[in-house]
């Protein structure tokens, strides 16, 4: 038996006007968390609207996907910002995505950078803080879903944020740094997607392709929509998980637990 709870996440609205990723929809079902894309690097507001209310329809955690300004290049193009200019995008798209919520009764619980922003986030202690720091002169009870390594531990250190460990399931970690692979657009088999999955549920560890087994501190698993598996990953994902996929910091902030 699983011995914990944790939560799956997946990104959607990941288009705009006609060119939309309709399995999406299909995985709702099976994740516990969504990070809606906010109309920088993808959304449209029909599509942002109709995500919000699929979500509200299955009670599912919503979060804010932020990335750069970047349509064209669907946000994997690195910017170079200052804290200004960085403050000013998070609390737009966060902004943007609340409104819509505020108004169908649904409130925002997380924020996930995209792309190229994650992975600086990921890289860079002064971008992470910046990012944080912005969420929380919106609302200082936002979690924070990033790459579980040192940088996270520094900001929430600082900060006092919330923090969504993530890992992924689908990615190739660095054998050396333990840093996932992000040039290498090779997704792990669906088999050993699995094995990760069960890995870091009974013993809070990832293994690399050495054999070598690296622990991890992780509250949240990432799914790729773009995983040509992805459906049959997470049904049978749900299938090793008792009883589902959890969010168990919004359980703990509302008083449930």
């Amino acid at each position: 038996m699983p011995t914990k709870h944790i939560d799956f996440n997946i990104d959607a609205a990941q288009g705009f006007g006609v060119y939309r990723n309709d399995i999406e929809t299909e995985l709702l079902d099976y994740v516990s968390s969504v990070n809606i894309s906010c109309g920088f690097h993808a959304g449209d507001p029909l599509l942002i609207k109709d995500y919000l209310l699929k979500c509200k329809e299955k009670n599912i955690t919503i979060g804010a996907h932020i990335g750069f300004n970047d349509i064209s290049g669907l946000g994997y193009r690195p910017m170079e910002l200052n804290a200004d200019e960085i403050e000013a995008i998070v609390l737009y798209q966060v902004g943007a995505l609340a409104s819509f919520a505020k108004a169908y009764g649904l409130i925002i619980d997380q924020v996930r950078p995209h792309g190229a922003m994650y992975k600086m986030a990921s890289e860079n202690y002064d971008f992470a803080l910046a990012i944080v720091k912005a969420m929380q002169k919106f609302d200082k009870w936002l979690a924070y879903t990033c790459l579980d390594n040192e940088i996270l531990d520094k900001v929430a250190q600082e900060t006092g944020v919330i923090v969504n460990r993530e890992v992924f399931v689908d990615k190739y970690y660095s054998q050396e740094d333990f840093k996932p692979m992000w040039d290498n657009k090779k997704m792990i088999n669906l088999d050993d997607s699995l094995n990760r999955i069960r890995t870091i549920l009974f013993s809070s560890q990832v293994k690399l392709g050495s054999g070598v087994f690296m622990p991890v501190n992780c509250n949240t698993i990432h799914f790729d929509t773009k995983n040509p598996n992805i459906v049959q990953l997470l049904k049978k994902a749900n299938e090793i998980i008792t009883p589902t996929p959890f969010n168990y910091n919004k359980a703990e902030l509302s008083g449930w637990v």
